[in-house]
């Protein structure tokens, strides 16, 4: 069978937006000129934990320059935030949750003003006890966080007879993995601009990655029709999941409620110090993993036990305990199954998605335990890997038959060469007496879209009588080249190129929702979409042409702006003609498309469904050196093979796994936000240039039938394998495991230490 081939499809076509952004030209919500705003600053809290008696702002208010300060009882709606479930106030009322919480909103001429404001504000507080481990929080007697209590979901996935098969393994290893908070640390701090229009619509200007979202939590919290706000996403400098939540936008909605008349605009913009305060981290994990193997080293049964820390709210929470169960066996087939997640609140800075949000913790102790068999049973890291590898026709864990797009055992051969070459011929190289080289390994699978729900997506096509067409796409573009992707398969289907298709994106006023810009789902799903809309524009344009060619409709093409005759392509009619054709009889040239992939809710009891349409695979390989001294680790090379489906933009799924791979070596190595102590980015280190290996991207496309001309997504993916893989190669070099993240010069020097590697020098 023939590779099909395209036109537009697979080819690296320059990203919409990157010649703006090279130049400096693109204009982020900071940068935003609507002359003489506002200024907007929030009044946080001063305790993680205390109930709010009184809140007094006239010292505030009599400040020369503030044009208003208000507080919950100012809110007109339902004073309730969250994209899953609604716990989050955006004013505290009666109680404040964590020091990230908001009491207050000043709006000034001035940031100097807007602070000297919220220092003025007082609050009397009542402290209450603050928890900040979920053991804590879950044990008897400890104080509710909120009135439902403090765990927040347990979720379960179970299947086959675990205790038997414990029983009769040939390996059983039970060990405990930790992983703490995560700041996000995207380039752009969280930041809007917002004014009323001529019309009374407040209209905000927002870094964002749903404005579909953002609207309805600000029509909500307003109690406002749907048409008096609007929601435009500003180009977004990055976001990874925490700019899913509602940041400054509900701030700018409260003050234009209630200053419009004033006429200014208004404007919020996070300092880092505020970001790394008040925006989501990921959520920290204590997993205890039990896993048997036979003889052979298939894997028979796994046990998990794991928590996750949530923080005040919920966020995404709800998602993330659901992704880690179901992703708990890794990308490999194991017949009995028993994992049990919890999500637990505590007064810490609330938690929300990141980049594979719940995926990646998991994955360190999957890959881990692996690791660990095959050094017990002597077996190749990589033969365990292939022998239990999912595959088509393999069941997973909540019973959901594995049907197509399988591409793991693909990943594992594409990277086994670059592995063989590491183990014969990197290892054994010489290298100084003090450091010590290993080679790691780090599997993953991940579900495209969210977790066994309904998961839409929707977009617009129209052609105007002159041929000219434009897409409409809620589809929030934060860097991953969505936009770009989007108009390729529009373009592909009409026959044009890229740049022939005008792009409306992120405006509720212009463009229907598309969801969520994670899980990795824009390109599976809105794809879909956007592929739906355009065939069905272009088959009333193949109708017109039959009627105008006199040809059979499967005999068409489309090809630059006209539809041809593939036997005759002499005879061919300019699809501007059919437009206008179309147009002066009445007919709709303006098409709506629509996807929500198949899934099946999750079982409460038993975890049984399907939980995601598709998945994708990857196996990413880590070269590393421990200098067993210092505790320093070099990554020197991460061979990172992904199964994609299709690659519609190969160079913009390079870029994926690169900037994955960076973000990778931080949690592997350096990154830990510390509540109370981590205040900016003076406290936190994130790779640099000097500590990125060389990555080799390899691209598998084992293609998925149900996506657009076979594509699924690689967003998340990218960086889920890589600190496993660099945690293994860690392990690997000094014999020695390490089991929480991040792998600090301290934890890698303990390790060096205990395994007898580290000798002081003689004096």
């Amino acid at each position: 069978m023939t590779e099909e081939r395209y036109a537009v499809i697979g080819q690296s076509v320059l990203r919409k937006g990157a010649r703006e952004k090279v130049l400096g030209a693109a204009v982020f919500a900071a940068d935003i000129d609507l002359g003489r705003p506002l200024v907007l600053l929030a009044r946080r809290s001063d305790h993680s934990h205390a109930l709010i008696r009184q809140i007094d702002v006239a010292a505030a208010l009599a400040i020369d320059g503030v044009k208003g300060v208000f507080t919950a009882r100012d809110i007109p709606g339902v004073n309730l935030l969250g994209i899953i479930n609604k716990d989050q106030p955006l004013l505290a009322d009666d109680k404040v949750r964590s020091r990230a919480d908001a009491v207050a909103l000043v709006v000034a001429e001035s940031q100097a003003v807007a602070e000297q404001a919220a220092e003025a504000i007082s609050i009397d507080y009542q402290p209450l006890p603050a928890l900040f481990e979920p053991l804590e929080a879950l044990a008897e007697g400890a104080p509710p966080i909120h009135k439902k209590g403090n765990l927040l979901l347990t979720r379960v996935v179970r299947r086959g007879d675990v205790d038997s098969a414990f029983a009769a393994a040939a390996s059983l290893i039970e060990k405990e993995y930790e992983t703490g908070f995560i700041e996000h640390n995207y380039l752009e701090p969280d930041a809007g601009i917002g004014h009323v229009d001529a019309d009374g619509t407040l209209v905000i200007y927002a870094s964002t990655q749903n404005p579909h979202y953002d609207h309805k939590e600000v029509v909500g919290l307003l109690d406002l029709p749907d048409e008096k706000v609007r929601i435009i996403q500003a180009a977004t400098g990055g976001g990874f999941g925490s700019k899913l939540d509602l940041n400054v936008q509900g701030f700018i909605g409260l003050a234009l409620h209630h200053l419009g008349h004033l006429g200014r605009p208004v404007r919020y913009i996070y300092s880092r110090e505020e970001a790394y305060l008040a925006t989501s981290k990921r959520h920290p994990f204590r997993i205890r993993m039990t896993t048997a193997c036979d003889r052979s080293g298939r894997l028979t049964a796994m046990r998990v036990r794991a928590v996750c820390n949530t923080g005040a709210y919920g966020s995404y929470g709800i998602a993330v305990a659901s992704r880690a169960a179901v992703h708990a066996t890794g990308p490999y087939a194991i017949d009995n199954v028993d994992v049990e997640v919890q999500c637990v609140y505590t007064n810490a800075t609330y938690c929300g998605a990141m980049r594979g949000f719940g995926a990646p913790q998991m994955a360190l102790a999957h890959e881990s335990q692996i690791d660990l068999h095959a050094e017990e049973l002597h077996i190749d890291p990589l033969a365990m890997r292939t022998m239990n590898a999912l595959q088509v026709g393999a069941t997973s864990s909540t019973g959901q038959i594995l049907t197509a797009s399988i591409g793991y055992r693909q990943c594992l051969e594409a990277v086994a060469p670059y592995y063989r070459q590491a183990c014969d011929h990197w290892l054994p190289a010489p290298t100084l007496p003090h450091r010590r080289r290993g080679v790691g390994l780090g599997g993953m699978w991940y579900g495209i879209g969210n977790t066994g729900v309904q998961n839409p997506s929707t977009a617009r096509i129209e052609m105007a009588p002159d041929g000219s067409v434009t897409l409409f796409t809620g589809c929030a573009d934060i860097g991953q080249g969505s936009t770009t992707v989007l108009s390729q398969i529009a373009a592909e289907i009409l026959g044009l190129s890229p740049e022939a298709i005008r792009m409306v994106v992120a405006d509720t006023k212009y463009t229907t929702s598309a969801g969520a810009t994670s899980a990795s789902r824009q390109t599976y799903i809105s794809g879909n979409a956007v592929a739906n809309a355009t065939r069905n524009l272009a088959n009333v344009l193949l109708t017109e042409a039959v009627n105008r060619l006199r040809a059979p409709k499967n005999s068409l093409l489309f090809s630059g702006g006209e539809i041809v005759v593939a036997s005759k392509p002499e005879v061919r009619v300019a699809m501007a003609t059919l437009a206008r054709r179309i147009h002066d009889k009445g007919g709709t040239l303006s098409w709506q498309g629509f996807f929500d992939p198949e899934t099946v809710p999750l079982d409460p009891q038993t975890g049984e469904g399907v939980p995601y349409a598709t998945y994708a695979f990857a196996c990413h390989l880590a070269e590393v050196e421990v200098d067993t001294l210092t505790g320093e680790v070099h990554v020197a090379r991460v061979v990172a093979a992904h199964d994609v489906g299709r690659a519609i933009n190969p160079a913009s799924v390079v870029g994926q796994i690169c900037g994955g791979v960076a973000m990778g070596v931080g949690f592997a190595l350096m990154e830990e936000f510390e509540q109370g102590r981590t205040e900016s980015m003076k406290d936190y280190h994130i790779p640099t240039a000097a500590d990125m290996p060389e990555v080799v991207p390899i691209i598998i496309e084992a293609a998925e039938p149900s996506g657009p001309f076979g594509a699924k997504g690689v967003g998340e993916p990218a960086l889920i394998p890589t600190a496993p893989a660099i945690v293994n190669a860690i392990s690997a070099a000094l014999n020695r495991r390490i089991y929480a993240l991040p792998a600090s010069l301290e934890r890698v020097l303990a390790a060096s230490i205990d395994a007898g590697h580290y000798r002081r020098k003689e004096r």
